[in-house]
Formats: structure tokens, sequence, C-alpha cells
């Protein structure tokens, strides 16, 4: 059984890097002043209402606006409309949210302002494929996408080609108005145009390059893919067309993981932060992470206690149709490169509070977890042969559920060793 002493930490440290990226706090000190015009708010991703209401909050002005949202993260505003859609495969609600959001930019003039809240998630919840194609075909290719376990910069470089307004095409309907992107940034590397695929982002792309990453990734793309991602409506709008546009990232891994290497400083523990920008395939990644933290425990790489911070985004090529994410298969990587080693506990979870598409955000693991699993019955690699990390940890207790937590700056992963 996990030392609740050791979770109770874990998890206070993965409070203080969600408390680092709240939206008031993260808001602050980017509300823009009063334009001649109108101010529009417009945003998407699973922590855009609550973007949305700390933006009202803060903003001295009336203003107008829509955001979407994933189902069952809405938040109230009073002068902004929050739409709900599916999250992480498209449906007609993100249609219908996406034209909502495109008539709120256009006809706009010079003296107008559209602010546009961004975050992760947006690439499911903005869906708008190109003349002569439908929801259909935007639901199989991110179907095709997720189940690829490509990068995450690598699907959204596809998604980009694919999109009315993906690739900075939001930020050019709104011309000539001036676009304030303020962006959540939940991608390796806080590269504006790979969050929610960049709908306010220019970004360049040629149509090689992104057949290329398809074939370098194994991603099995439909049929009618290539011509689509090479047609020429595909192409990135013009430079003219952000000639008003201003971006800023207000919150990001690696600002989480320094606040949480603050609050670890306090209670006597020293934070080593490896990276925020992991990627890889999850269970893989968790074997390497194990390997360290391994070595840390039983050699003298570092003085202890001690505390191993990361962030990123690792991804998982499916193989079943199982209950499962991300971070619950990353620790069952994890735990079977620590077995049998003391002093050790790990959390991994994702800050917008959910790990794929269960009630979970991630969960613990520590050097007796497959000993665990295997007096309730259970085989680790059995079930990460069907992609069940989330039945392991539940049969546990082990799962670590939040609910929604308003933001989304990726994965926070951190190793305690005693």
């Amino acid at each position: 059984m996990i030392d609740d002493a050791d979770k109770a930490l874990l998890i206070s440290l993965f409070d203080e890097a969600v408390r680092a990226a709240d939206p008031e706090t993260c808001l602050a000190g980017h509300i823009p002043a009063r334009p001649k015009g109108r101010t529009v708010v417009i945003g998407a991703g699973k922590g855009a209402a609550q973007l949305a209401q700390a933006f009202e909050r803060q903003y001295d002005g009336d203003l107008t606006g829509v955001v979407v949202t994933r189902y069952g993260y809405a938040a109230p505003c009073e002068q902004i409309e929050v739409l709900e859609a599916s999250h992480p495969v498209p449906d007609q609600a993100g249609i219908e949210a996406t034209k909502r959001i495109i008539d709120e930019v256009t006809g706009l003039g010079p003296d107008d302002l559209v602010v546009a809240l961004v975050c992760g998630g947006g690439s499911a919840l903005l869906a708008a494929p190109p003349d002569g194609y439908d929801l259909s075909h935007e639901q199989e290719l991110n179907q095709a996408l997720l189940a690829s376990g490509a990068p995450i910069t690598a699907m959204n470089a596809v998604r980009r080609r694919f999109s009315k307004v993906k690739g900075g095409r939001l930020a050019a309907l709104a011309a000539p108005a001036k676009v304030l992107s303020l962006v959540v940034s939940d991608i390796p590397g806080d590269i504006a145009a790979d969050v929610a695929s960049g709908p306010t982002a220019p970004a360049q792309s040629d149509p090689k390059d992104i057949l290329a990453f398809a074939e370098n990734y194994a991603i099995e793309l439909p049929e009618w893919a290539p011509m689509a991602l090479s047609a020429p409506a595909a192409a990135p709008p013009s430079a003219d067309s952000f000639a008003n546009l201003e971006t800023r990232i207000v919150a990001s891994a690696r600002k989480s993981l320094e606040a949480a290497a603050a609050l670890a400083k306090t209670r006597g523990i020293k934070a080593h932060i490896l990276s925020d920008a992991l990627e890889g395939e999850s269970r893989e990644v968790g074997r390497v992470l194990g390997a360290i933290a391994r070595e840390a425990a039983t050699g003298s790489l570092w003085p202890k206690p001690l505390l191993m911070l990361s962030g990123g985004e690792t991804t998982v090529t499916l193989k079943a149709k199982g209950r499962g994410g991300p971070n619950t298969e990353l620790l069952l990587g994890l735990a079977s490169a620590i077995e049998g080693v003391g002093d050790i506990t790990a959390m991994s979870a994702d800050t917008d509070g959910i790990d794929g598409s269960e009630d979970n955000a991630g969960g613990f693991a520590d050097g007796g977890t497959l000993a665990r699993l295997r007096a309730k019955g259970l085989d680790a690699r059995a079930l990460l042969n069907r992609n069940e990390a989330y039945t392991a940890f539940e049969a546990l207790d082990d799962l670590h559920a939040p609910g929604p937590t308003g933001t989304n700056v990726n994965d926070f992963r951190a190793i305690l060793i005693r």
C-alpha cells in the first residue's frame, strides 16, 4: 500500500502545479485596454470556460463572445456564451459551436478587438472540415490520429491542414480587427501553433512534410486524406492576414513545474526538473523514468530525499479498446522498472483532471504496485497489452480523480525518493 503521507505530498504538488496555471492567476497582467470599437472574446479548449470567466471578471468594459469546452467542463459567464462539445473525437455540437465562433469574428473592423482564449483540447472542439467534407471525415481522421501513438505535434500538423479555422485561419477570418491570443500551453516547447492546432497562430506547412509525418509515425490515414491534405485550400493563410495579431503564452508546464519545485523546497525536499517536454510512448517513457528513479534510490546520484519532476505529453498506441490513458500507462511502465525497490513513490496525472477518456487524472505507483496487482490476480503486462491501465489502478484504489481543474498545461509527473 502506498504511504498516505507520500501520497498526500504528491497531491499537494499536483495542486500547486494546477494553481500556477489557474486562469485568474495566469491572465493577470495580460488583460488588454478597451479598444475604440467592440471587444469580442472567443475560445476553445478544456479550460476555455474558466478562462472566459476569469477574463470577464478582470476586463474593464463591455464584451461579447463565444467559447467551446468539453462536455461537463462549463463554467458560468455573464457576457460570454459557453458551449459544450465532444472531446477527443468531434461531434455535431462541435460543428455548431465552431460556426458560432466564426460568426462572432466575421465582419469586424480595424477598431475592434478579438481576444482568443486558447488551450489544450481545442483541436477536437473546433470542428470545421474543409468544403466538400463533413463531420464523418473529421471524426475518421481524428480517430486515426488518436490510435496512432504519434506525438501531439505531428497530430496537430495534420489537423491544421484539414480545417477552416485551425492553422491561423480563425485569426485570418477576424481581419482587419486586432487579435490578442492568450494561450495556455499544453504542448512540449510551448509553440502556439501547436496548442489546439493553432486557430489564431500562423504555421507554414508543406503537404509533403505532412504526409511524411503520417508515414514516419505509421498513422493509418483514411484513403481520402492525402488528397484533402494536399489540396490548395489546405495551404495556410498569407502573412498579411496576421498583421494585427499578438500572441502571449500565459501558462505552461515549465511554470507549473517550477511552482511545484518551490513548494517541495519548503518541505525540505530538493526538486530536479528533468524536462517539461517529454514525449514518446507512455509505457516506454515510464520505464525510462523508473530506471532513473531506481538508480537515484539505490545509488548516490543525488542526496535524498529528492523529487524528480517532469512534464510533456506522452501518447498511447492503441492495441485494444481498454480503459486507460497516457498517465496510467506510464505508471504501469514505471512500476515495472522499480519493482521491489522501496522508498520510491510516483504520481502521474493530467493537469486538466482527465487522463484520456476516463474519470481520473492519473494515479500513483511504487515498488510494490506489481506485487499488489498479482495478489489480486491481475497481470500488469497483460493489462498493458489490452490498454487496461485504468483497471489496474482502480483495483488498487490508486487512481487520482480530482475532476476537471479548469486549466490544462499537460501532464504532471512527480517521483519522490526518500
